[in-house]
């Protein structure tokens, strides 16, 4: 694409994890002189990191409490898009899976591209594929959805902690009073709040999994929902933004995150993910069978069992570092890939069906500003 064309590109972020997968792609189109407006969900740290980062938002929609509630959001989704996208006139609409922003896209004339990873989120993919022009997945994604879909060679975390842009920072270390020798377990508790949660579990004697995994090291909550009295003097406070830095550093990541669990994988930490949706997930699959990296569990106590072996290895560690350094050796920049995509889009999606290899050869975007 010509420098001097601009282009106009609205960017939709609905949880934390989206604001790390599209923060580089937007400093980098703001680098090359593209006017991107990007619209927020308040939910968690959603708003936190876009302050942390300095990116300007404009705020849609926030989560309540609620799985009725869900309804009536995406209903004032709508309406708040239609608004937004009348007033902004985009070139493109780009976000994960969200059936609101495809719609009024598609009514709107403007063409709508979304990123997916999540099999089991049937609500939003099949919400918002009548509407979508282009859906992107990782290789690894199980479903096949149809002409729309292409497939690429990485996860949505390694657009934020690819080597190219992440760089650990053991300051944080300073702040929780640890070093880089000390053995430290992160374990995560998630709200299961979320529409493709419905009916799932995850580690079900909290207390007891806390009690064991302290005999190992120090063991640091970080929790979506509020936790009982007992497992409150473990939980951790420290800036969202600080959280990749810890899980790089980590002896070992326990939780039920699914986001937090690939991250630590992605960063060669050891990692073991509890939660009723085993199997359902090509990224998750390809990260414990490909690269073994990754260990998925839907019992608590056979979770635990893996965990005090990798902890009772002192060489644990150094051989997820080897496997990490595996995989990015398989895997491409996903930040240039997407900032190629855009820019181009659509020749990009015909060059991608026609030659996939093209991937490969993508511009890297400079490195992660934060």
């Amino acid at each position: 694409m010509e420098e001097d064309v601009q282009m106009k590109i609205l960017l939709s972020v609905n949880h934390p994890a989206h604001v790390h997968l599209f923060k580089n792609t937007i400093w980098t189109l703001q680098d090359h002189n593209h006017d991107i407006l990007v619209c927020a969900r308040r939910k968690e740290v959603t708003v936190d990191l876009l302050e942390k980062y300095d990116i300007n938002y404009t705020i849609v929609s926030e989560i309540k409490p609620s799985r009725i509630y869900l309804i009536r959001e995406q209903i004032q989704r709508i309406i708040r898009f239609r608004e937004i996208l009348g007033r902004f006139e985009p070139d493109l609409s780009i976000s994960t899976m969200d059936p609101s922003l495809a719609i009024i896209s598609r009514l709107m004339g403007i063409s709508y591209i979304c990123l997916a990873d999540t099999e089991h989120a049937n609500l939003t993919t099949y919400g918002a594929l009548p509407f979508t022009k282009t859906i992107l997945t990782p290789s690894c994604f199980r479903k096949k959805i149809g002409p729309k879909q292409i497939r690429y060679k990485g996860y949505h975390e390694l657009a934020y902690l690819h080597p190219h842009y992440f760089t650990p920072n053991p300051a944080v270390l300073d702040e929780i009073g640890l070093t880089e020798d000390d053995s430290f377990i992160i374990v995560r508790f998630v709200s299961w709040q979320a529409s493709h949660d419905v009916g799932q579990h995850g580690i079900r004697d909290k207390v007891g999994l806390m009690k064991t995994l302290e005999q190992y090291g120090r063991v640091l909550i970080t929790s979506e929902k509020t936790l009982p009295p007992e497992l409150q003097p473990y939980q951790i406070q420290i800036s969202p933004e600080k959280m990749h830095d810890l899980l790089y550093y980590a002896t070992l990541y326990v939780g039920e995150g699914g986001t937090m669990a690939s991250e630590a994988a992605v960063l060669g930490t050891p990692s073991i993910y509890v939660s009723s949706l085993v199997g359902t997930m090509g990224n998750f699959i390809e990260l414990e069978e490909t690269y073994e990296l990754l260990y998925s569990y839907t019992n608590g106590n056979a979770a635990l069992d893996r965990a005090i072996e990798i902890l009772q290895d002192p060489a644990s560690k150094e051989k997820w570092r080897a496997k990490r350094e595996r995989l990015l050796t398989d895997k491409i920049d996903v930040t240039a890939f997407m900032v190629w995509f855009v820019e181009n889009y659509p020749w990009s999606s015909r060059d991608m069906k026609e030659h996939p290899e093209v991937q490969y050869s993508c511009p890297q975007a400079p490195g992660d500003a934060s």
